[in-house]
């Protein structure tokens, strides 16, 4: 059985209450008692619980970090940003995937609050916060991930995605296509929305340019063969010449589906633009052209301001953190 901190006292010949002051208030023991303590705590072999500590004190070391998609290799690596970080100060990250249903996010957090945790780190599936507001009115401070606080009432870091479907668009406009088709959703995720904003606008300022959304229930590899054998049953004089796919996943759906139809090419027949630059868009059988967003650096960002946001509280002005997009250009739209 595991050395217990009254079998330390024992061993020691001091007070429970002294052994606690060694551990946690040192400055307030003589220097000879620390030293009996520490003896009878290596002898022991004694390892201190600090998880029951901390949940004594009302609150774990951990941090709760809910995301879209575990699936999806963008926010794998903005979790390892996240962990990253928070390791540094201590904390330890739990995640969860909500798979874009509200249901599931909200028992993530229900599970969160239980376990106490000493913020969370969400990229929401929808624009009702209640929840997280009821989170954060307890003392749980919260950062929006990957998605911007409108009213500024959270502090966020997040990618410019509107910026993000300007680029893209003005990127397949340069190259010559004039008939686009965006793929993504559901619309109700804001940052499917902000980027189909960004194409919208552009296009909407090209004459002669025309854009057909193609929604989806998911942004997912599967929803978007299911798009991509749709665009190829088309007839040439509809088939759009280019596509903007919310994001990889639904890219590099596309992507199969339009290779294994043997009768279209990327980019020749349809030049094809992706979102979040994850590493298999680069090493598809077609590298996807795609937009960068600095996924490790959001998580580490969001973690900073997690901290921040617990040692100032609750008056504070909440940070709004927001990363430009890049584009990396590969074969998918003519690239090397």
């Amino acid at each position: 059985m595991a050395a217990s901190i009254r079998d330390v006292a024992s061993e020691a010949g001091v007070s429970v209450g002294t052994v606690s002051n060694v551990l946690n208030r040192p400055d307030r023991v003589a220097a000879a008692t620390i030293a009996r303590v520490h003896g009878a705590i290596e002898r022991l072999g004694f390892v201190r619980n600090d998880a029951a500590r901390q949940l004594r004190a009302g609150r774990s070391h951990s941090f709760g970090l809910v995301v879209l998609d575990t699936r999806n290799p963008f926010f794998m690596d903005v979790a390892h940003g996240a962990q990253s970080r928070a390791l540094d100060d201590g904390y330890t990250v739990l995640m969860g995937g909500s798979d874009e249903s509200s249901e599931r996010e909200s028992s993530l957090l229900e599970m969160f609050e239980e376990h106490r945790v000493a913020g969370v780190l969400i990229s929401p599936v929808h624009t009702d916060l209640s929840q997280l507001r009821r989170l954060r009115d307890g003392g749980i401070p919260v950062v929006l991930v990957d998605r911007g606080s409108n009213d500024q009432s959270f502090p966020s870091v997040s990618v410019d995605d509107v910026e993000g479907g300007r680029i893209a668009a003005r990127h397949l406009l340069e190259i010559g296509r004039t008939r686009i088709a965006f793929v993504g959703g559901p619309r109700s995720i804001e940052q499917v929305s902000d980027r189909l904003a960004g194409v919208t606008e552009v296009m909407a300022a090209q004459q002669g340019a025309a854009l057909e959304i193609y929604p989806t229930q998911a942004l997912s590899v599967l929803e978007g063969r299911r798009i991509g054998n749709e665009l190829a049953l088309l007839p040439p004089d509809r088939r759009p010449d280019a596509v903007f796919a919310a994001n990889d996943l639904l890219a590099l759906g596309v992507l199969q589906a339009l290779v294994m139809t043997g009768s279209l090419r990327v980019p020749e027949d349809i030049a094809l633009i992706g979102y979040d630059d994850i590493d298999f868009a680069s090493s598809a059988v077609v590298p996807i052209t795609s937009v960068r967003q600095p996924a490790f650096e959001i998580g580490a960002t969001a973690v900073d301001l997690l901290l921040r946001e617990a040692e100032a509280g609750l008056g504070r002005a909440r940070e709004q953190i927001v990363f430009q997009p890049e584009l990396a250009v590969r074969a998918s739209t003519g690239g090397a």
